[in-house]
């Protein structure tokens, strides 16, 4: 009998951690990710000075943070909050010869509305699509362009744009889940580069980020 009070008592407890954690309206859901921010970057010539030389931006990984408030059981509203440095690089010519040229940081708050299709399932795939408003802050000259054509002050423009998204939460306990989640955000930004030697240098960026995201979310 005490034997098959333990078996009857872990099952129990099995069962328990098996339930899914419901996304019912009124929940707020926060998620802990990992996320890799790759700009799809389509670049315009460094003018007037390099015709025909354009830029590339490096991919960045960093932590994020977002809240979901669920409106209703399948509709909800993500906010996230994550910054990122990136650095912009010549690809061919003279700004190729020097590589780095400048770096930012980007602070890109996005809203999104999202369509929760399973929202009692222990895998709960979601959609959805927004807002993004992009902030380029600590913009500063590489010292090899610099030291090409002297002090150098760089300013980026900030962006507005949308946002799409796709993701889904996987059940781990009844208030854990493991997410998995990807966005793709317009983004652009004109740089403008106010050179010693060379004059104002402006090259215009699609950044058009992918941002994949891995980690973990709570229903408070």
């Amino acid at each position: 009998m005490h034997i098959k009070g333990i078996l009857l008592g872990a099952a129990a407890i099995a069962g328990a951690l098996a339930t899914p954690a419901q996304a019912k309206q009124g929940d707020v859901l926060i998620r802990l990710r990992g996320i890799m921010v790759a700009p799809n970057e389509k670049s315009s010539s460094v003018l007037p000075g390099f015709p025909g030389e354009k830029v590339s931006v490096d991919n960045a990984v960093t932590p994020e943070v977002d809240f979901t408030y669920m409106a209703t059981d399948h509709i909800g509203f993500e906010l996230i909050a994550a910054t990122t440095k990136h650095s912009a690089s010549g690809r061919t010519g003279t700004t190729g010869s020097l590589g780095k040229l400048a770096s930012t940081w980007v602070l890109p708050p996005t809203l999104t509305a999202q369509y929760h299709f399973l929202p009692e399932g222990n895998i709960r795939p979601y959609v959805g699509a927004g807002v993004n408003y992009t902030i380029f802050y600590n913009e500063k000259a590489s010292s090899a362009l610099e030291g090409a054509v002297g002090d150098t002050k760089v300013h980026m423009s900030d962006s507005f744009g949308v946002a799409g998204q796709a993701g889904v939460d996987i059940q781990i306990n009844d208030r854990m889940f493991l997410n998995l989640d990807v966005k793709y955000i317009d983004m652009d930004t004109t740089t403008r580069l106010s050179t010693t030697a060379a004059g104002v240098q402006k090259v215009r960026v699609h950044l058009d980020p992918f941002v994949f995201g891995v980690g973990v979310g709570f229903k408070l």
